[in-house]
């Protein structure tokens, strides 16, 4: 799945086909935590452990999750600071 999305925009379905993409040996109980609780982009980025832990998973898991997680947050705070960026400069 390309990022050419912002992940803060991804519904329900595209944070699945992420999932899906990412985890595909443990697509069964995280597909279903996820589902459940509708979990969007948004929703995505700001998880953290505990959030995890509600929703079922395992502690390796959640590690795992969480790593990939940050690297989404870390896109996002980039690309904001692109946007920025070019606001600032495009007026000259």
């Amino acid at each position: 799945m390309g990022l050419s999305k912002r992940v803060s925009s991804w519904s329900v379905e595209e944070v699945l086909n992420w999932i899906q993409e990412q985890y595909p040996a443990q697509m069964d109980t995280i597909h279903i935590a996820f589902i459940k609780h509708a979990i969007s982009g948004r929703a995505l980025l700001r998880m953290k452990d505990y959030h995890l832990e509600r929703l079922g998973l395992e502690a390796e898991e959640q590690q795992e999750i969480l790593q990939d997680i940050l690297l989404l947050r870390v896109q996002e705070e980039l690309e904001d600071l692109n946007n920025i960026y070019s606001e600032c400069f495009s007026s000259e």
